[in-house]
This record gives structure tokens, C-alpha cells and sequence, in this order.
């Protein structure tokens, strides 16, 4: 399984649109609307490694309001509970349930 991880910069006006069509895209599993530098990140999980290529450079070129996109593939997976931990960080202890 290879996890990539697509930081989304978008046009203003269409970022919920652009989110929700990236939602869709077969292979992005989860889409996040994120805070500084870039607007949206995506969660691919793919199957082998030559899908990349066909679900970043061909199904995302097509979603409207995308500007640019960063790509990085992930090396390593690390627990969920660790990283339930990392997220939940500065949050008050009662949002965390």
C-alpha cells in the first residue's frame, strides 16, 4: 500500500468545491481544509505505486479551483494511537473523546 500526502493550494472562492471534488477521486481516502500556506490536504491510499501517476497528474489536474499541489510520500506508518496523541494536541481533554 503506498500513502501520499497532497497539499492543495486553491482558488478562494471554490475551496469547499475543490475539496469536495478531490473527495471524490478514486484512491483519495481522506480531505482535509487545513490552515496556513496551503488550503486543502489529501490522504491517498493506493495500491501500488504507478497509480500515483494516473490519480495525482491525471485525476487531479482535472478538479477545478486547484492552483497548485504539492506531493510527498509517506516512508512509514506509526500507530493510530500515537498519532490520535500528536492530533490531539493543544485540544481541551473532553474534545478528544
Amino acid at each position: 500500500m503506498v500513502t501520499a500526502i497532497v497539499m492543495v493550494q486553491a482558488e478562494r472562492s471554490l475551496i469547499q468545491e475543490t475539496a469536495a471534488a478531490l473527495a471524490g477521486v478514486p484512491g483519495v481516502r481522506e480531505v482535509y481544509s487545513v490552515t496556513g500556506e496551503w488550503d486543502i490536504v489529501a490522504i491517498l491510499k493506493l495500491g501500488e505505486y504507478e497509480a500515483l501517476d494516473d490519480v495525482v497528474t491525471g485525476h487531479l489536474r482535472k478538479v477545478a479551483g486547484i492552483l497548485k499541489t504539492q506531493t510527498m510520500l509517506a516512508f512509514r506508518t506509526y500507530s493510530g494511537e500515537l498519532l490520535d496523541q500528536g492530533f490531539g494536541v493543544g485540544l481541551d481533554e473532553s474534545q478528544n473523546r
